[in-house]
């Protein structure tokens, strides 16, 4: 098998924690993600993921896309026709999880990102590769010609931003794509104060920078913004929750009644633009 040499930024690397812990639960017989294409990918790349081997993060790095693939496939079920917007994609897999068949889709990343996803995707008629920084409104050109409504996923994006700058993404979707759904995760100050001992970001050199005590503060940002949904990886939406194997919902549960201060200050967010 080929092996595909890796050369990212400080930040972009941090795409590969996600990566790996998907295909380290597709190797379990229970998983609570089913991605084959993740586990292909790490066995072709050219790193030392041993490093994150055994990290609880990574499990909760599943949950989290987890999450962000209901939300997407509830969005798609009310708009089939909709157009999802992978903010930092990275080397997810998600539309080949929920696609429909009929939505459009952009995966936005930094050109080193979309130059190392192109070893492993392709464009196609509904699907294309932008490469671009989210901070950077050129992008929003590549997007604003398709039919709306958006959902727009920022899955462990944000949280590496300095504060004025997510105020800025959000403004920017806001302006260009009014209406759209934003689905985000933040980390409250605890989790950036102490996040040298997190188990798994400790093991590379990016940082977090945007400390949010309450993702509630995110719909003041703009009038007519409005929190759906915020929960934690331990008190995740029930109809998720119970969809899982046992084994995962015992860890879960296991994990709720340790009342751990990083995992409370750690949340998933669904906003609604105006």
């Amino acid at each position: 098998m080929t092996e595909h040499a890796v050369r990212l930024g400080t930040v972009q690397e941090t795409l590969l924690i996600p990566l790996y812990g998907q295909a380290v639960e597709n190797r379990k017989p229970e998983p609570a993600l089913r991605d084959p294409r993740a586990e292909e990918i790490v066995a072709s790349i050219d790193y030392d993921f041993s490093r994150f081997d055994n990290q609880p993060s990574l499990f909760g790095s599943v949950l989290r896309t987890s999450l962000f693939d209901h939300w997407i496939t509830d969005f798609l079920t009310a708009h089939p026709t909709g157009t999802v917007v992978e903010i930092g994609t990275g080397l997810n897999t998600r539309f080949e999880r929920v696609d429909n068949g009929r939505a459009r889709w952009f995966d936005l990343d930094l050109p080193d990102v979309i130059d190392l996803r192109r070893s492993f995707f392709s464009d196609a008629p509904r699907r294309t590769m932008v490469a671009g920084s989210v901070t950077d409104e050129a992008w929003a050109g590549a997007v604003s010609g398709t039919d709306g409504p958006y959902f727009f996923a920022a899955e462990a994006v944000l949280p590496y931003l300095e504060e004025a700058e997510v105020r800025g993404v959000v403004d920017l979707i806001s302006e260009r794509f009014p209406g759209s759904l934003l689905a985000l995760d933040s980390n409250g100050p605890w989790v950036v104060d102490n996040q040298d001992q997190h188990d798994v970001l400790s093991k590379v050199e990016a940082r977090f920078r945007w400390a949010c005590a309450d993702p509630a503060d995110i719909s003041t940002w703009r009038p007519g913004a409005r929190v759906l949904a915020s929960h934690t990886l331990d008190a995740l939406p029930s109809r998720m929750f119970e969809a899982l194997p046992g084994t995962c919902r015992q860890m879960i549960t296991d994990l709720a009644g340790r009342n751990l201060p990083h995992v409370k200050a750690y949340r998933l967010t669904l906003v609604q633009l105006p």
